[in-house]
């Protein structure tokens, strides 16, 4: 079941023409969101903060805006059924909205942290990294790369070698009582869950600043962990480079703080 360009659909397939740019040359924009208490109001599923996503790479593309009403529409009917709506926007303005179940085994990475792969190839940077568009090709192949090496995320650098972000978050990392993450200078993709973890820890008089991660800042992290809007935060307990293995604590107390913005 999904909702496209108005429409509920009860299918499993989505029928596009052969010409149509976003099946060519993956020309959508889309962002992602778990729905809390199948509310798109309640203050953790940050619907508008999602919409303004959208809003704001339609507008840098110069693409049509969807219709809004009509695509909250499909999103609230579709979040009765499922906690995790992708919402996609074709150039035209068409909305397609899918659901999905959170991971299986999200309980146990939150506890326990996962292994991670650093991608260091130049083919796994991400085309227009402010942007989640269609074409996420190089961050999906980063994370089978990862996965076939026995990780569950991979971890994307620039041409320095300075660490940006995950396949699918973004990354954080605490030393000197301060939780520190990537600069948007980078460029990475500005995440939802990422400025409000920002706003969250100044509000709370908490450390939280953005730098460029370079090799010498990636020796110094106590804790290292990811964020995105379905996972909220998940440690990372080892990241292999090459022959390297960093380590980081999965148990330190510093996370906490960052879980505590999923709590209140």
């Amino acid at each position: 079941m999904f909702w496209y360009s108005g429409q509920l659909k009860e299918a499993s397939t989505l029928e596009l023409a052969t010409d149509e740019p976003g099946l060519l040359y993956g020309a959508t924009v889309f962002t992602t969101l778990r729905v809390y208490h199948q509310s798109l109001d309640h203050r953790l599923t940050n619907w508008n903060s999602h919409c303004n996503r959208l809003r704001s790479s339609l507008q840098s593309f110069g693409w049509q805006m969807p219709y809004w009403k009509r695509l909250r529409q499909g999103a609230e009917i579709l979040s009765t059924c499922y906690p995790v709506l992708r919402v996609t926007i074709f150039p035209d303005g068409r909305e397609w909205i899918t659901g999905r179940e959170l991971p299986s085994d999200l309980v146990v990475r939150q506890q326990l942290g996962i292994r991670a792969w650093l991608a260091q190839a130049p083919e796994y940077q991400r085309s227009l990294p402010a942007h989640k568009t269609g074409n996420y090709l190089s961050a999906w192949q980063a994370l089978q790369a990862a996965r076939k090496l026995g990780a569950a995320e991979a971890i994307l650098v620039d041409p320095n070698g300075n660490w940006l972000e995950t396949s699918t978050g973004n990354l954080w990392g605490w030393y000197d009582g301060c939780w520190w993450t990537p600069s948007l200078a980078e460029p990475i993709l500005p995440g939802v869950v990422r400025s409000q973890l920002l706003n969250w820890l100044r509000k709370h008089s908490w450390a939280g600043r953005e730098v460029a991660w370079d090799t010498k800042m990636t020796t110094k992290f106590e804790a290292v962990a990811y964020t995105n809007s379905i996972i909220e935060v998940i440690p990372i307990h080892t990241i292999v480079s090459g022959k390297e293995t960093l380590t980081y604590e999965p148990l330190h107390p510093s996370l906490e703080q960052l879980r505590s913005r999923f709590t209140e």
